[in-house]
């Protein structure tokens, strides 16, 4: 076991690691902190508080990632009209070359 120092909420507290964890500890202490931070003038006086809500915050935006997105995307474009749309403008197209092409055959 090894102790790691972290600073979380302007204190300093010492915890103890499994072997070879300590800097994922200090990364996840330092993610505790950034939400204290984050969380600015709406810090109560009461410590203990400010890392019940640090940790909700935290436990919430987890719960949010576990869920992964809400609602498939929704597409940009309105699939079967553009599809409609090219196949019109490629019969246009193929009507053009065919006139050029009879055109020059005539020529």
């Amino acid at each position: 076991m090894s102790d790691v120092k972290l600073d979380v909420g302007g204190r300093t507290y010492t915890v103890s690691c499994a072997d070879g964890q300590e800097d994922n500890v200090q990364r996840l202490a330092r993610m505790v902190d950034d939400k204290l931070t984050s969380m600015g003038a709406n810090l109560s006086t009461n410590e203990a508080k400010n890392l019940l809500f640090a940790a909700l915050l935290l436990a919430d935006e987890l719960d949010e990632a576990r869920k992964g997105p809400s609602a498939p995307p929704q597409p940009v474009f309105d699939t079967g009209r553009l599809s409609a749309q090219l196949e019109h403008i490629a019969a246009a197209l193929e009507n053009a070359a065919s006139t050029l092409e009879g055109g020059a055959q005539g020529s």
